[in-house]
């Protein structure tokens, strides 16, 4: 498992974190989300927790997306109202499928949400 963030500040605190708890089967690695540094059909899932609206090119980060994820792969989005940055949930379905995703499912209510969605047509 990899957790990335492009604030090296916040890759030193996860660090700590798991040092401090005994995680072990996570690496945190300063990222820049529009160009990963990792292999295509990397992962399984990628998970954006209260993040989405501070990407400011949304479709570009959708498309480094796409390439890491395997073709059977999930993008997950959760978030929370308390966010300045929270995004309603048609808007962000709407741009995630613009980029070649499809919804598959909706949890929570309008305070805080998950999205799954998974690759249209596996790439």
């Amino acid at each position: 498992m990899v957790a990335i963030d492009i604030e090296p500040k916040m890759t030193k605190r996860v660090k700590h974190r798991m040092l401090a708890e005994g995680v072990t089967n996570v690496e945190a690695r300063h990222a820049n989300v529009y160009d990963l540094s990792f292999n295509d059909d990397s992962f399984d899932l990628i998970y954006l927790i209260a993040v989405i609206g501070e990407i400011p090119q949304l479709y570009r980060a959708f498309s480094e997306f796409r390439r890491v994820l395997k073709p059977n792969g999930r993008l997950v989005f959760s978030e929370l109202l308390m966010d300045p940055d929270y995004p309603l949930t048609s808007r962000l379905i709407s741009g995630v499928k613009e980029a070649g995703f499809r919804h598959e499912e909706k949890l929570g209510n309008f305070f805080y949400y998950t999205l799954v969605f998974g690759l249209e047509n596996n790439h």
